[in-house]
């Protein structure tokens, strides 16, 4: 990272001081979540503070636990699942849990500024861009407008796919690998650089619909 850009970044540092204040590890925040989804699954009762005094709260600023990086399918709701609440999860979402410039960005701001200590890459079953890009490999689909550049990267996972018995879930799981595998080394140095310390953690996991239970790869 260039010192201009570390000075930008400790300017924001000062900025949210106030909020940031000790983040648990990076495994600490991994059990969070797999304890929150075994409460989804059991149907426990959700913690849901929505109240006046959280709100006020949260307008001073946020300190999430953990980036989501996830699918925009509606019915794949991370708060939900993983049984957190407002101001606990930072999300970066597009179909196929794909990651353009804007997406890594904010990746990138939620470590280097918020001190996020866990990345999670959230894929899900029956997921509708990794069928389309296995649409493009065995029937040669072809699909209009920007939607056709959104699954260009997922095609990949797909073709690598194509002899299992199971090709969507199977490209789904190769997805969700190859967006863990580009954070985890081909990243900019403010995401490698706190994962060689211990401080941050990156981890892939896919979402059953039916059952509700997130499965850690």
């Amino acid at each position: 990272m260039c010192l201009a850009s570390q000075i930008h970044l400790k300017k924001y540092d000062v900025a949210t001081a106030s909020v940031i204040s000790t983040q648990p590890t990076p495994d600490e925040a991994l059990k969070r979540l797999v304890d929150g989804n075994e409460a989804f699954v059991a149907d426990e009762p959700l913690p849901s503070d929505l109240s006046r005094e959280r709100r006020l709260t949260l307008a001073e600023g946020q300190q999430p636990f953990a980036t989501l990086v996830g699918c925009s399918d509606s019915r794949v709701g991370p708060e939900q699942l993983f049984g957190v609440g407002l101001g606990e999860l930072f999300i970066v979402q597009a179909a196929g849990n794909n990651v353009d410039t804007a997406g890594m960005g904010s990746i990138e701001y939620s470590v280097a500024v918020l001190k996020v200590p866990l990345i999670v890459v959230l894929g899900h079953d029956k997921c509708g861009a990794v069928a389309a890009a296995a649409d493009v490999v065995t029937k040669d689909t072809r699909f209009p407008g920007s939607i056709a550049r959104m699954i260009e990267p997922i095609v990949p996972a797909a073709q690598r796919s194509v002899d299992e018995d199971k090709l969507v879930d199977t490209a789904v799981e190769k997805n969700v690998r190859r967006m863990v595998e580009r954070l985890q080394k081909f990243s900019e140095l403010m995401l490698i650089e706190p994962q060689g310390r211990g401080e941050l953690k990156v981890v892939g996991a896919v979402y059953e619909l039916a059952t509700g239970r997130v499965r850690w790869l």
